[in-house]
């Protein structure tokens, strides 16, 4: 794959002004934005809210970046970042105000919108465990001077921040404390940990209450907040997960008969000739629906630039073809040109989709996938057997079932995995 312009630009600038050799001799190197503005206007060349995102210079040389005053940044091997937790997580109900007209919890296109639906909806209060929790504090604002210590390559390298702009998506205070949400609607494997640090330093100075970082992320319907606390307020790296908890507002509920019911009631259709899908994550491919959604139409680098495809361990970009062929697989995505660029966007389906509740949108997901002969012939055997298939089994049934050029034996051991966790996805859909 071709380098991102943000990778070309950042190739140069590392060149030009000796980066890699400044951070070995200095232990960082100090650049201002008036600089990385000569190669590439300074907001995207700097907004790294994933690991996967940083440029191809900073992943060779194990660099990151972080900002230390209104127009300064220091570049050095500093661990920037952090996993999230790969746990089981406990999943309450929660209700929404009927007599709301001007907020749709079905249809949350935004970060905000998703902050308004989870205060107005009680979840906040009900995670934070607070009373007479109003929102207070948000928006864009100066991070004021404070010093930390952070993970390097050669032990803890010390930074002072003077005056960084640093922005709280949402501030809620209750009689015992004050919440600092840090939200996403998108899916990803880490996080800056800096988006919850320097709001924390920040408020953390300013009151007397406990400051409570939380992140935030929405998709589908859930809400998954996490909270976290900095053991030591002066180390970057101290961040720990205290707990966490899903919320979801849905207007019904999916049984194994409604399942059934789909099951035996929806049409094959003719496998499309689009690549067969080999993309794990099936709520990664309605968040990438939801994206495209708020989004209206987006390139390839667009979405390798702001979005997390990373899988597992590693990054590989052929993952963002490999969901948006998965999207176009399910008639829901679209692939065309514009100015010589490809582009995604929604198809009349896929925008049709986000005019239903989110119950009657995972039933449509559910009918869409067993159109497709192979997802019906596995659940069929789910039911019929009362157990999933095996692998092998999986791929016999694809062979059987004439998917779209899939030809080698390790073609379809690979793919039957994405039939197997589709398949999976249906049958989690089944609350209680």
């Amino acid at each position: 794959m071709s380098n991102s312009k943000n990778d070309l630009a950042w190739e140069q600038l590392f060149r030009g002004h000796n980066i890699e050799e400044e951070v070995e001799k200095n232990g960082f190197y100090r650049i201002e934005s008036t600089e990385i503005n000569r190669y590439r206007e300074t907001r995207l060349m700097t907004k790294f809210d994933y690991r996967s995102q940083l440029p191809k210079v900073f992943k060779e040389t194990g660099f990151s970046i972080l900002p230390v005053s209104r127009g300064g940044y220091i570049i050095s091997s500093i661990e920037t970042f952090k996993d999230f937790e790969n746990n089981e997580v406990e999943v309450v109900k929660a209700g929404f105000p009927i007599h709301l007209e001007s907020i749709d919890f079905n249809n949350i296109t935004s970060e905000s919108t998703a902050l308004h639906c989870a205060y107005l909806s009680g979840i906040i209060e009900h995670f934070t465990g607070e009373e007479k929790l109003q929102p207070t504090v948000s928006g864009r604002m100066g991070s004021s001077a404070f010093e930390f210590n952070i993970d390097s390559g050669k032990g803890l390298l010390q930074v002072e921040v003077e005056n960084s702009q640093i922005e709280i998506d949402g501030g809620y205070e209750g009689l015992h404390s004050l919440s600092l949400i840090e939200a996403k609607s998108s899916i990803s494997k880490d996080f800056l940990i800096r988006q919850l640090f320097y709001p924390y330093r920040l408020w953390e100075a300013k009151v007397t209450k406990k400051v409570r970082p939380l992140f935030l992320t929405y998709t589908n319907g859930v809400f998954h907040f996490r909270e976290y606390t900095f053991e030591d307020p002066f180390y970057y790296n101290s961040l720990r997960l205290l707990r966490e908890k899903k919320y979801v507002l849905r207007d019904g509920a999916i049984s194994f008969e409604l399942i059934e019911k789909a099951l035996n009631s929806t049409q094959i259709i003719a496998e499309p000739p689009i690549p067969f899908p080999q993309a794990d994550s099936f709520e990664r491919i309605i968040n990438l629906l939801e994206i495209l959604k708020a989004e209206i139409q987006l390139s390839k680098e667009d979405l390798l630039q702001n979005y997390d495809f990373t899988l597992r361990d590693s990054f590989d970009p052929r993952q963002v073809d490999y969901y948006m062929n998965a999207g176009r697989y399910l008639g829901l995505i679209e692939k065309e040109k514009d100015n010589g660029e490809t582009v995604y966007s929604l198809t009349g389906e896929g925008e049709s989709l986000f005019r239903l509740s989110i119950t009657n949108r995972q039933v449509k997901f559910i009918e869409l996938i067993l159109s497709h002969l192979v997802f019906k012939r596995v659940l069929e055997h789910c039911f019929r057997n009362g157990r999933k298939p095996e692998r092998q089994e999986v791929v016999a049934i694809m062979k059987e079932s004439n998917v779209y050029k899939v030809e080698s034996e390790s073609t379809f051991f690979r793919r039957a995995s994405t039939v197997i966790k589709w398949v999976d996805w249906i049958l989690n859909q089944v609350e209680g």
